[in-house]
């Protein structure tokens, strides 16, 4: 686990004081501010409806319930479970670029919540037109930009970071396979029976 620890330092400091550049470092408040980069989302909102219609509710709302469930893992079990200390507390000479309040470090939300959604959308538009696949792909560089930024910014580790973009994904994934099941099992049967077939 030491060695783990060094590597994941190492790889910070690298990543917060080398691999930057002054023209950066507003690009990645504005990614690491959900209050700069919130009206995205709206955008993303938007956009299912349109290509979905009537039956974007059900992804809108399951991309809600995956970042539910990506938030809990992250910040309600594993961050007081581990109680890691950000690196802009626990490290010297780190360059912060946003105020962070003395939350815990250990699995980064921020990575979880913008994965989870990533995902979900993957899910549903992935093999669709040009438009739609474009748009996953923006979505997923987005969540990794996102994701790319809490490091840069200096409150999180890359392995924070890693650990979130898993939990995001494995949340969307379990999400999907509850909501598939739920409209196979109970759903349709109801369906088809009011409609008389069954």
């Amino acid at each position: 686990m030491a060695l783990i620890e060094q590597a994941d330092v190492w790889l910070f400091r690298l990543l917060n004081l080398h691999l930057i550049h002054p023209a950066a470092d507003d690009l990645m408040v504005f990614l690491t501010r959900v209050k700069l980069s919130g009206h995205i989302l709206v955008l993303v909102a938007l956009f299912i409806v349109v290509r979905r219609g009537k039956s974007a509710f059900p992804v809108i709302l399951l991309a809600l319930f995956a970042v539910g469930m990506a938030d809990l893992v992250a910040s309600g079990i594993l961050k007081p479970l581990v109680q890691r200390i950000r690196p802009c507390f626990a490290l010297d000479h780190v360059r912060l670029l946003v105020v962070q309040p003395r939350s815990y470090s250990f699995a980064s939300s921020h990575a979880a919540n913008s994965a989870a959604v990533a995902t979900v959308l993957w899910i549903f538009f992935h093999r669709g037109p040009f438009v739609e696949k474009f748009f996953t792909i923006i979505m997923m560089l987005y969540a990794l930009a996102i994701a790319w930024s809490r490091i840069y910014v200096g409150v999180h580790y890359p392995g924070d970071v890693l650990a979130g973009i898993l939990i995001g994904v494995g949340s969307a994934m379990l999400a999907y396979l509850v909501f598939s099941w739920v409209l196979k099992n109970i759903m349709q049967p109801r369906i088809m029976r009011r409609e008389g077939f069954a």
